[in-house]
């Protein structure tokens, strides 16, 4: 069964063909990165706009990639929940028109859910090496202006066709084994879940304030980084001494919950002492304070702190509901401090899903709603809505 998936719900515009909830076919991106790069963070004004730019050429590029037509899709699934509203809506109306159009059964998918789902893509064809459509940063700024089939030249001037990532993924092995304990992190949340089966889980906690990616942005800020902050911090951590700052974990009453905020006002308040100022001091002025080793080292402890209370919440859920197998998902699933932490912690080997899959994708959509589409009704065209907040304790599967 071959499933087109669409994803729209933040800042990546993304199509991808599944076959089987395995087998990758397509996947294209077109990442708005560089565009909320200058303004530090997500505008959902602009993501919005981008996404009706990019939504066509995205989705007929993932078409071609496939080397399908649409009578070749056997269903389509969209991101509906959670996310930018006006992200969402630009998504789900394209899914909407395009089942109606092509009469194709149509699945809303849960993003953060669909993340898990990742590390279930084993197999891929030639033809589905990752493609992304990269929007240039600067005006003026020279670009390549290929015409999409079915599209025309005005729907593509902002596209830079940049092939980046084109050769095969490095995809997992074999697919997850159930009981499955997954640790879904990203910019806009962090959980804790445990999978009996597909559709079948519980969730056993989640993050009470900020969300760790979203730390990882904050504290980028505060110390001089740029957006996007896990990146950043990661690269400059490299260079810094993880123990040259002690920073706090929080203690919750619920062993398997997250949080993150305290962590950030730590790393405020250290910044503050170390440059010298009192906690009145604004944060945007910190930044032409530090040096470069300062930089470095705050990078590293905050981030081995972040890392470690992750880790840490997780092998306690391990010993405790002893999974047969561990994964991770989401944009932070990139970091390799996680990984190497992992790796130490836990008595079990995890494969992981390459990069380009951990952070948003279509790949993920389109390989969840396989799965779903098993035990679930296609939902009708004019019943699909978004759902900006929506945690996994209640998805399509209940």
């Amino acid at each position: 069964m071959k499933i087109l998936g669409i994803e729209s719900s933040c800042d990546e515009t993304a199509a991808a063909v599944v076959e089987d909830g395995q087998r990758l076919l397509s996947n294209v991106v077109h990442s708005q990165i560089d565009i909320h790069a200058q303004y530090g963070g997500v505008i959902p004004e602009v993501a919005a706009r981008s996404h009706i730019e990019m939504i066509n050429p995205v989705i007929n590029k993932a078409l071609r990639d496939a080397n399908l037509t649409w009578d070749g899709i056997d269903a389509i699934a969209v991101t509906y929940a959670p996310g930018l509203v006006g992200s969402l809506l630009v998504g789900t109306l394209a899914a909407r028109t395009l089942a109606e159009l092509h009469q194709k059964p149509l699945y809303p998918i849960h993003h953060v859910e669909a993340h898990v789902y990742a590390n279930f893509i084993t197999d891929q064809t030639a033809s589905s090496q990752s493609s992304r459509l990269d929007t240039p940063v600067a005006e003026g700024k020279s670009v390549v202006q290929p015409v999409l089939a079915g599209e025309t030249p005005s729907a593509n001037e902002h596209i830079q066709k940049g092939e980046q990532n084109r050769g095969e993924l490095s995809l997992p092995t074999q697919q997850p084994a159930f009981p499955m304990l997954a640790l879904i992190v990203s910019g806009g949340h962090s959980q804790l879940v445990l999978f009996h089966d597909h559709g079948n889980y519980e969730l056993l906690g989640e993050t009470q304030d900020d969300a760790v990616g979203e730390a990882f942005d904050k504290v980028a800020k505060i110390i001089g980084l740029p957006y996007p902050g896990g990146p950043s911090i990661a690269r400059v951590a490299e260079h810094g001494d993880p123990q040259a700052y002690q920073f706090p974990k929080a203690k919750l009453a619920n062993p398997y919950d997250f949080s993150f905020s305290g962590l950030k006002t730590a790393v405020l308040r250290a910044v503050q002492r170390e440059v010298g100022v009192d906690h009145t001091f604004p944060s945007y002025g910190l930044p032409e304070r530090l040096n470069g080793l300062q930089q470095a080292d705050f990078a590293a402890s905050f981030q081995h702190t972040a890392v470690k209370t992750l880790v840490d919440v997780t092998e306690r859920a391990y010993h405790d509901f002893q999974p047969a197998s561990v994964v991770i998902a989401g944009g932070v699933a990139a970091n390799q401090e996680l990984r190497a932490q992992l790796k130490e912690r836990l008595p079990l080997s995890i494969d992981y899903a390459p990069i380009q899959l951990c952070t948003d994708n279509a790949a993920m959509i389109a390989s969840l709603a396989y799965y779903q589409q098993r035990v679930v009704a296609p939902t009708p065209v004019d019943q699909v809505t978004v759902v900006p907040s929506l945690s996994m304790r209640r998805t399509a599967w209940a």
